[in-house]
Order: structure tokens, then C-alpha cells, then sequence
């Protein structure tokens, strides 16, 4: 029975995974409190001021942008109606999620995994005859990892004292600041279905909270799919074109490149504003009716805090079975949403994001942005953790961390997953070791990235392995008090993927994980960590060999 289930997980079984027909077409309406059903969906143009002057110099000087208005695909105007149903396409609505936002996490699976994995290291502590080399190898592997666990518990325990609290700040009917959603994208032809998906979910969901929106889809003048992101209509869309001989002063490449141009194009604008709000986002991850809310509650608030405003905020990253062509890399990527209510709520929710930040549902004043830019050097290729170092040294505590998901897609294939881990392991051991970066911004990040590295070292199969070869296969603690740690590790270990899973499961059409889900996640977990230890040893390798960094973008699940 196990076997079955697995098999029709990794296949897909279309009477439990797919979106029925009827869900393929849901107002997304449906999904908004009914006070909010009914407004405008056709999204607003940019108001606001700006120096005409000064613009039309950044766009001679640096860019071909294409600012679409009303333009249907025959160049003749468009009206509002058939802009918005343009901008649809084909692929159905983004009408994923509940609209109250994420669950307060729970952590009955930290207790029952923490007395299993206590009761197991006691047994062999007990049992003990003297102690080996394996014994103080995995003594130091196994227990490397408890500030990391230490404080992704209390970010867990923080989030669902948040989120159980009764009284927070009202929903207000629309935000006064202007909101710039940035999306750099490679604009190949197989990613373009997902930018599709996501450009609509922009249209639909924020300008009925931001009637000052504007979206930012920056590509490359030579990508693939050009026209047919030119193609997405909408009167809030703006294309940004990257000339190819754009150079940033550092020589930055990839995608802080592409956020740096933008960035540039703002500073001309007279966009760089206390009450300019930019949106980071992926080309892969859009936004739901609760995304919307929870980013104008956020930023509503900050109109009245003075001088205690914060300046950076980051929600939840989930991904949606629907979304998912692989069944079992779905699974394996629970641990990610699982890290956002724990670890990063305890840094980002604190204040400053000395974890780092990833680089979807970013949200960050422009006025701030503009103070840090995203020129960071040819040889960054994690640059949401490279901006969260130096807005920690220049905003320290001016962070904050919001309920609100933003809705992606897990990797498509086992290789996918296992390069993209590795890009984010050589990018970041990158940063941890440069030292134009002050010491103290990066301590904290050194750690988690020397445990990340580490798991190679502690999976269970590299340590039966190794005892094997030293002739002892029985790993036991080297100290008694290592005991408890040992088992905190272990369990906050289990909960970051089964909290993980309730997170993608309640961003799904079916919102509750499904049995063979759990059981399988359960009975898979050591694939799933075997595939994390894949993707960092390699990243590891090519750190090691110092070659030139290569910025990876795997394939998009539309």
C-alpha cells in the first residue's frame, strides 16, 4: 500500500491532485472578504508625480522601456474590459488560498518527534562501553546545528503568538503610497507561462488596495519570449529592456543587474520616496487575495509609526500542488515555508534579517532601497542575502515580517532541485567569506551556512557509512547532555517539513495535507535529505574551485 501510494504521488492522481473544472474558473472573488467583492479588477495607472524631464534622460541614457497602456495586440487601443481579460490569458485564474492568510503554526509534531528522537539517544547513551571516533564525530556533527534550531523554535512560537492574537491592525480600503512591483525574469519561452500566471495575479489582486501600482517586467533585450511579454497588456505594466551593453559600475551580472537597472531607471524617476513602496518578486511566484491585504496592513501601519516605521518586510514563500509537475520535489521543498515561520520570522521578525531574505515578496521603502542599490560585484549570485547584510549595518531592528504568502512553483525535476540548492550554497558561502562585508553583519550567516555545509558530513548514511569502514556502527552521544540536543535538532528538523506541508497544503485548492502526503513525507524524509546533501555538496565543490559563478534559473512549472 505504501509503494501505491508513492507511485501515484510521483505520477500525480488527477482525482486528488488536479484542480477540478470548476476550480479552473472561480471568480477569485470568492476569496476576498465581502467588503472587498465587487471593486474594480481592471488595474489603475500609475498616479503620482514624476519629473517628465529627468525621466525621458534616464530612458535616453540607459534604457528602452516600453511603458504599455491600453495597447491590444493589433497597436490600436484598448479598452479597460478587454486589457484585463488580456491579461488572463489561457492558463485559468490565480485563485489559489484562502484570503485569511497563514495558520498559526502548531507543535504537537515537535513534541512527539523530540520525545521519539530523546528516547532513542538516551537508549544509546545507556548502553554506552567506552567511546570511539565515531562516537565524537557525530557528537560534533549532530549538535553543531542547535542555534540554528534554538532560534528557528522561538521564531515558530513567536509567529503563532502573533497570529493568534486577536487584535491586529484593520485592513484599510486603500493605501495612500505608491507600490512598484519589480520582476526581472530571463524571458525564456518555457518560463513564460509561469510570468503569465504571475503578471495576472499582480492585475487582479493588488490595485484594489494600491490604486497606485505600477509593474515592472525587466528583461533582457535579446530574450527569447520578448513579444509575447510585451503582449501582456495591462495599463500597470510597464516592460523594462536591459540594453546588452549595460554595465553597472561594479560589473555586477544576473539578477541584482537586472534589479540594479530598475533601480537606476527609479532614481531618475524621482521614485526613490518614503512613500514609494518597491515589491520584489520572482518570475515563478504571484500573489493571493491575502497577499494583498497583509502587504497593505503593512504598509498602512507604517504611515502612522513616526520614527519607529519600519523600512523591509518579508512574508511566507508556499507552493501550491497545483503548481507542482513533480510530486516528490514538492514534498522535498516543504522545508522552505517551514524556514519563513521559524527562522527567518525570528530575524526578519525581529528586526534585522541577519539570516538574509529571499527575493520574492520582498517589500522595501524606495527611499531605503535607494541607499544600498543592488551593485554588489560580478560574483553575486545570492543577492537578497547580500542586501539583507547591508540593510542590517544601515537599518538595524527596521525589519519586519508579515502573514501574507506569496504563491510559487517547487522545482520540476530532481535536478532542478538539486542545482538550485547548489547555487544558493556557493552564492552564499561567496558572501560569508567576503570581507568588504563587516565580520559582525556576518557571523550569524557564516554559522548557518558551516551547518548547511555540515549536513553532508551528518547525514545518517554518510555516518553509517563511515561506520562501517571504522568497524562501528553504533553511534552513541559523548556526553549525556548532548542527549537533549541532540533531540532538538532532530525535531525542529521534522517540524520546519511538516509545518512546511500545512503551509503549501493551506495555499492549495484542496487545503488540507492529504494522508498519503503525510505519510509519505514521514517515510521519505531521508531521500529528501539526501537530495539537500546532494545540491550542497556540489555547491561546496564549486565554491572550492573558485571558478567563475554561474547564476542557474531552472525551469518554471506554469
Amino acid at each position: 500500500m505504501l509503494l501505491y501510494s508513492m507511485v501515484r504521488i510521483a505520477q500525480g492522481d488527477v482525482r486528488t491532485w488536479r484542480r477540478q473544472p470548476d476550480q479552473l474558473t472561480r471568480s477569485p472573488d470568492s476569496l476576498l472578504p465581502t467588503s472587498r467583492q465587487g471593486c474594480g479588477r481592471a488595474s489603475i495607472g500609475v498616479q503620482g508625480h514624476q519629473d517628465g524631464s529627468v525621466t525621458s534622460l534616464a530612458l535616453d541614457r540607459h534604457a528602452n522601456t516600453e511603458q504599455l497602456e491600453h495597447v491590444g495586440s493589433d497597436g490600436r487601443m484598448a479598452s479597460d474590459k478587454g486589457a484585463a481579460s488580456a491579461v488572463r490569458g489561457s492558463a485559468g485564474l490565480f485563485a489559489l488560498g484562502p484570503a485569511n492568510g497563514c495558520r498559526a503554526p502548531g507543535f504537537i509534531s515537535f513534541v512527539l518527534a523530540y520525545v521519539a528522537f530523546f528516547a532513542v539517544g538516551w537508549w544509546a547513551w545507556e548502553r554506552r562501553s567506552g567511546l570511539t571516533s565515531l562516537d565524537w564525530y557525530v557528537s560534533a556533527a549532530w549538535t553543531l546545528p542547535v542555534l540554528t534550531s534554538s532560534m528557528g523554535l522561538a521564531g515558530g512560537l513567536r509567529t503563532a503568538h502573533r497570529l493568534r492574537r486577536r487584535s491586529r491592525p484593520p485592513v484599510p480600503l486603500a493605501v495612500e503610497d505608491m507600490l512598484v512591483v519589480v520582476v526581472p525574469t530571463i524571458g525564456r519561452r518555457d518560463t513564460f507561462p509561469a510570468l503569465e500566471r504571475v503578471v495576472r495575479s499582480f492585475c487582479r489582486e493588488l490595485p484594489c488596495y494600491f490604486p497606485r501600482l505600477r509593474i515592472d517586467l525587466v528583461i533582457e533585450e535579446a530574450c527569447q519570449a520578448r513579444n509575447e511579454i510585451i503582449g501582456l497588456t495591462d495599463p500597470s505594466i510597464r516592460v523594462i529592456t536591459i540594453p546588452q551593453d549595460y554595465q553597472t559600475p561594479s560589473g555586477t551580472r544576473f539578477k541584482a543587474r537586472a534589479n540594479h537597472y530598475a533601480h537606476t531607471l527609479r532614481l531618475a524617476a524621482e521614485e526613490a520616496r518614503d512613500d514609494v513602496w518597491v515589491l520584489h518578486m520572482d518570475d515563478d511566484t504571484g500573489v493571493g487575495s491575502d497577499t494583498a491585504q497583509e502587504l497593505a496592513r503593512f504598509v498602512s501601519s507604517q504611515q502612522s509609526a513616526g520614527k519607529q516605521a519600519l523600512h523591509l518586510a518579508q512574508g511566507v514563500l508556499c507552493f501550491p500542488r497545483e503548481y507542482a509537475d513533480n510530486r516528490l520535489t514538492w514534498l522535498a521543498d516543504a522545508v522552505r515555508p517551514g524556514c519563513d515561520v521559524g527562522l527567518f520570522a525570528a530575524t526578519t521578525g525581529r528586526g534585522t534579517p541577519r539570516a538574509g531574505l529571499h527575493g520574492e515578496l520582498l517589500l522595501v521603502r524606495a527611499s531605503v532601497e535607494a541607499t544600498i542599490g543592488w551593485d554588489f560585484g560580478p560574483r553575486a549570485i545570492v543577492e537578497d542575502a547580500q542586501f539583507a547584510l547591508c540593510f542590517c549595518e544601515r537599518y538595524p531592528g527596521r525589519s519586519g515580517w508579515i502573514p501574507g504568502r506569496s504563491y510559487g512553483a517547487s522545482p520540476a525535476s530532481v535536478g532542478d532541485f538539486i542545482r538550485q540548492r547548489e547555487r544558493w550554497v556557493w552564492g552564499l558561502l561567496e558572501l560569508a567569506t567576503d570581507r568588504k562585508v563587516p565580520l559582525r553583519r556576518r557571523l550569524l550567516l557564516i554559522h548557518n551556512v558551516a551547518v548547511w555545509s555540515c549536513a553532508a558530513v551528518a547525514h545518517p548514511a554518510v555516518v553509517l557509512l563511515v561506520g562501517v569502514i571504522a568497524g562501528d556502527v553504533h553511534a552513541k552521544p559523548a556526553s549525556a547532555v548532548l542527549v537533549p540536543l541532540w533531540a532538538l535538532n532532530m525535531a525542529f528538523c521534522a517540524w520546519l517539513y511538516w509545518e512546511g506541508l500545512k503551509l503549501n497544503g493551506g495555499s492549495s485548492a484542496r487545503p488540507r495535507p492529504l494522508w498519503r502526503e503525510r505519510l509519505c513525507l514521514v517515510v521519505l524524509a531521508p531521500l529528501f535529505s539526501a537530495w539537500e546533501v546532494a545540491g550542497i555538496s556540489c555547491g561546496l565543490a564549486r565554491f572550492l574551485k573558485r571558478g567563475e559563478p554561474r547564476f542557474t534559473v531552472i525551469r518554471k512549472p506554469s
